[in-house]
């Protein structure tokens, strides 16, 4: 019996579904948390038997395995304790940016550099999103398309999706 995931976009979230039959191969469930979300098939991870690979420079994430991943959302989730995403402290959101550039390997291109240091000295985020519209358009189409602020969106992308940690029934959650 396979299990699938759906994500979420209007709650950021990856849902597991158990298909107990193949005839629900093609079906798409509705979102357990609002029916009214639309839902997209995910491809699952799977684990690998063998040597993981050193990342390379191009890409630091390449070869990471699952622990090391855990370990670093771990990190970023205790930073996560108390944030208000509705009111957001702006020092806390610059440090969550560093420590995202930081474990990626990744570093914070310059208006971007420029914005989480303005961010860490107190300003306004509000204020600083309507000055930096642009290098925060330049972070890609997938932000785009997420409803709310940039401010709000790059959290989003930083982040990554919510995971649900239940095993739905599918033939429960399809029409």
């Amino acid at each position: 019996m396979p299990i699938y995931e759906f994500f979420c976009k209007e709650n950021n979230t990856i849902y597991s579904f158990l298909a107990k039959s193949l005839a629900l191969k093609d079906a798409v469930p509705k979102c357990p948390d609002n029916a009214n979300y639309s839902m997209d098939k995910q491809v699952s991870g799977f684990a690998f038997v063998g040597k993981v690979k050193d990342p390379s420079e191009d890409d630091p994430m390449e070869g990471m395995d699952d622990a090391k991943m855990e370990h670093m959302m771990a990190k970023l989730e205790k930073d996560m304790v108390g944030f208000d995403e509705d009111n957001p402290d702006p020092k806390q959101m610059a440090h969550l940016m560093r420590k995202m550039a930081s474990l990626t390997g990744e570093k914070l291109p310059g208006e971007m550099e420029e914005m989480v240091a303005r961010l860490e000295a107190g300003e306004d985020p509000e204020q600083l999103e309507e000055e930096f519209v642009d290098a925060l358009d330049d972070l890609g189409d997938d932000l785009d398309s997420e409803e709310g602020g940039h401010l709000k969106k790059l959290r989003k992308h930083l982040l990554g999706p919510k995971l649900d940690p239940e095993l739905y029934d599918m033939a429960e959650y399809c029409d």
